[in-house]
């Protein structure tokens, strides 16, 4: 009989969360997870401050395969997944900062990330008018409205075995299921075209 800890698959476990929100979300209904790399970094220093997840579009603006940076032309390199599909976006979470928040942010900021996801899920960023593109002119709004969509999403009343994993901190998740494992996507560089 092996007695080796059997681990947790974060990615699998986040893949799930994802799927019930985009489709218990009118807003994030878009979204299509099988174009979607979920990946997982280890944060360099176990703070409580920093980035918790990252999301990375795979095309320049307008959903365009090339674009110009600094004057100079280049492609975004491909990601591609087991399947042989072509990534358009690579979400990141940063263990174990992220599962060291409240369930509320942990959930808050997998809206924030998936929110950034274009409405025409082209590879490209959803944009907002102004020079603060990302977010729009207000970040505590957007923030808010983030709150409020994850609390949406709570109270769709999703089964709980698809959220359970956040409601422990990286230990806890560690000391119960053992080693804590996901995908590792290289970061996708700028291609001279």
């Amino acid at each position: 009989m092996d007695s080796s800890p059997r681990g947790f698959d974060f990615t699998a476990a986040m893949r799930a969360l994802c799927r019930d929100m985009v489709a218990r979300l009118p807003e994030l209904a878009h979204v299509d997870l099988d174009r979607v790399a979920i990946g997982v970094v280890q944060a360099r220093r176990n703070v409580s401050h920093g980035t918790y997840a990252a999301l990375t579009p795979l095309r320049f603006e307008g959903g365009r395969s090339e674009g110009t940076v600094r004057g100079r032309r280049y492609r975004v390199q491909p990601l591609t997944g087991r399947g042989g599909q072509d990534f358009l976006y690579l979400l990141t979470f940063y263990l174990p900062r992220f599962l060291n928040t409240s369930l509320e942010e942990k959930l808050s900021t997998v809206v924030h990330e998936l929110w950034h996801i274009g409405p025409q899920f082209d590879g490209d960023l959803r944009r907002h008018e102004g020079r603060c593109y990302a977010h729009g002119p207000s970040k505590k709004d957007y923030d808010a409205q983030m709150d409020r969509l994850a609390q949406q999403w709570l109270a769709a009343d999703p089964p709980l075995h698809v959220y359970e994993f956040l409601q422990h901190t990286f230990a806890e998740l560690q000391a119960e299921h053992g080693p804590i494992a996901g995908d590792s996507w290289p970061a996708p560089k700028l291609i001279p075209a």
